[in-house]
C-alpha cells in the first residue's frame, strides 16, 4: 500500500503536535508533514524544521506549496483568545484577538483559503477538527471577544462539505491534557451530546484521543463523507469499554453538517 502524504495545519497546537507525532510514528502508512507560521516554535518542539512548510493560511500561496503532492489535509488552526489584561478581584477577566486573527480571519477565510488549497491540489481527503457546541448562536465562545468563533468555524464546515472533497469534520469537546487510549468515545450530531450528556458525564475527551481518530479517520471507509461531535466517558467510569474498533465509532456517524 503506498504511503500517504498528509499535511498538518495548525502542527505547532498542542493537539496538532499529536497528530503530526501520530503520522510519523506510522511511517509506513504515512508522510506526515507540518504547516506552521514560527519556525522558533517548530525547532523547539520537534527538534527542527524538517518535513515543515513555514507559512500563513491567509496566503493561499504558501497553502498551495505545501499540498502539492499531498493525498490528504488535516486541518487544525483555530483562532486563539488573547486576555486583555488580568482581572480586578471579583471580575471576569475580558478577552479580545491580536489584529488580523480574528476568527473571521482565522477560522473562516483561513479555513477556506486550505480548502481551496486543497482542492486546486487535489487532495483527496480534508479532515477538519472543529469544535462543538456550533448549533447555538449564543453559546459563551461566540461571545469571546466578540469574534462568534463557533459560527465562523460553522459555515467553513459548510464550506467544506460542500466543495466536493471526502470530508471527516469532528466536532471534540472540551479538550483535556491527559493521556489517550485509556477511555471509550462516544460520537453524536448537533450537539447532543453538550445538551444531554449521557448519564451526566463531562463533555469533555483528550487531545490525543481526538488526534487519534484523526488519524484513524484518514483509513477508514466509515470515515469518508461523515461529521460528527466526539467526547469520552471519564476514565473511571465502570461501564467503560475502551474504544479500539475506529471503524465501527464511524459507523455511527452520519453525513451532513
Amino acid at each position: 500500500m503506498p504511503v500517504k502524504k498528509v499535511l498538518v495545519t495548525g502542527a505547532t497546537g498542542r493537539t496538532g503536535s499529536f497528530v503530526l507525532q501520530k503520522l510519523r510514528q506510522r511511517a509506513d502508512e504515512f508522510q506526515g508533514i507540518g504547516f506552521a507560521r514560527s519556525p522558533e516554535k517548530v525547532k523547539e518542539m520537534f527538534g527542527s524544521t524538517e518535513d515543515f512548510y513555514l507559512g500563513d493560511i491567509k496566503d493561499q500561496a504558501s497553502l498551495e506549496s505545501a499540498l502539492e503532492g499531498c493525498d490528504a489535509l488535516v486541518i487544525l488552526t483555530s483562532a486563539v483568545p488573547q486576555m486583555k489584561a488580568p482581572p480586578q478581584p471579583g471580575q471576569r477577566p475580558e478577552f479580545d484577538f491580536a489584529p488580523g486573527e480574528f476568527p473571521e480571519n482565522v477560522d473562516w477565510l483561513g479555513q477556506k483559503n486550505q480548502i481551496d488549497a486543497a482542492q486546486k491540489a487535489q487532495v483527496k481527503q480534508v479532515v477538519l477538527v472543529g469544535s462543538m457546541g456550533g448549533t447555538d448562536l449564543n453559546h459563551m465562545l461566540n461571545r469571546i471577544g466578540n469574534g462568534n468563533i463557533l459560527i465562523w468555524k460553522r459555515k467553513a464546515e459548510q464550506y467544506l462539505i460542500d466543495s466536493g472533497i471526502n470530508y471527516t469534520i469532528i466536532r471534540a469537546g472540551g479538550l483535556l491534557d491527559e493521556p489517550g487510549g485509556k477511555r471509550e468515545l462516544i460520537v453524536g450530531k448537533d450537539d447532543t451530546l453538550l445538551k444531554n450528556p449521557p448519564g451526566g458525564i463531562p463533555t469533555s475527551i483528550p487531545r490525543e484521543d481526538v488526534a487519534e481518530v484523526v488519524v484513524q479517520a484518514l483509513t477508514e471507509p466509515n470515515a469518508i463523507d461523515k461529521a460528527f461531535d466526539i467526547i469520552s466517558k471519564p476514565e473511571d467510569d465502570p461501564s467503560e469499554v475502551v474504544t479500539a474498533d475506529f471503524s465501527g465509532l464511524f459507523a455511527q456517524t452520519t453525513s451532513g453538517l
